[in-house]
């Protein structure tokens, strides 16, 4: 259904503000949403479309109910071209997907990115431990961009972008916002993405430090099962109280 303001806000000389008409549909207004302060970042504009925001998460349901801007997909184990292609096939936004760089590098890594490329992804992700050689492989290879993870200010970021990195990734936790203002201090052109943490407060202050895109953490399919087992609980518990009977049924809400 579409939802309609009937009196536009005007600006002080009776400008119409930017309006934005917004359509809900009965089933898929569920769906999971980034906390909107992520859309004060600049963004990154790849191959014409500008993301700001990127679900990390590896589970499709996810993917598919969230409207993050992008999938960042990268996963503990070695990178496995059929977990690519599943993910790359039920999202409706671009993806990023892990190619290793700790045991998995060399040559396995660039024709991980190689198929990758070739199946939609639009950015491969590498490990932080990655050495020169494997990126060099890479970039050879893909067309696509190449994003360096950043655990510490530590890392030997100079020889990464000599080798051809094109984003850095910054994932340091609670050190996460000092360590992308390192970051754009001595490289203030180059593209960072960033972890934003659990609140707008996090999140804005990591953009604040100088990130384009900020990567989003969902709640996990049990966590949200789990308010929905509650609910339903709650409701079979108190199902014989008069008052309960005239509220709605926990099933009209249910997917």
């Amino acid at each position: 259904m579409f939802l309609i303001k009937k009196n536009r806000p005007t600006g002080k000389e009776g400008n119409v503000k930017k309006y934005v008409p917004t359509y809900e549909g009965t089933l898929r207004k569920h769906a999971l949403t980034v906390p909107h302060c992520i859309s004060k970042c600049s963004g990154i504009r790849v191959f014409g479309r500008r993301i700001k925001s990127l679900v990390f998460s590896t589970d499709v349901a996810i993917i598919k109910n969230i409207n993050a801007d992008a999938v960042i997909a990268v996963y503990p184990f070695t990178p496995q071209a059929g977990i690519t292609q599943a993910i790359i096939g039920v999202s409706d936004v671009p993806v990023f997907v892990g190619v290793g760089g700790g045991l998995t590098k060399g040559q396995r890594s660039a024709h991980i990115a190689a198929f990758a490329e070739h199946q939609g992804a639009f950015g491969v992700v590498c490990n932080t431990f990655i050495d020169d050689d494997t990126i060099r492989a890479i970039k050879a290879t893909v067309e696509i961009p190449v994003v360096y993870t950043v655990v510490s200010e530590k890392v030997d970021l100079e020889s990464k972008l000599a080798a051809g990195i094109d984003f850095v990734n910054v994932s340091g936790a609670d050190r996460t916002p000092a360590i992308v203002a390192e970051i754009r201090a001595r490289y203030p052109e180059l593209p960072v993405i960033a972890t934003g943490g659990p609140t707008e407060e996090t999140i804005l202050s990591t953009i604040t430090a100088g990130a384009n895109a900020i990567t989003y953490t969902p709640p996990s399919n049990g966590q949200l099962f789990a308010k929905d087992m509650h609910r339903y609980r709650e409701w079979f518990a108190h199902m014989d109280d008069p008052e309960e009977d005239e509220k709605a049924s926990p099933s009209d809400t249910a997917q």
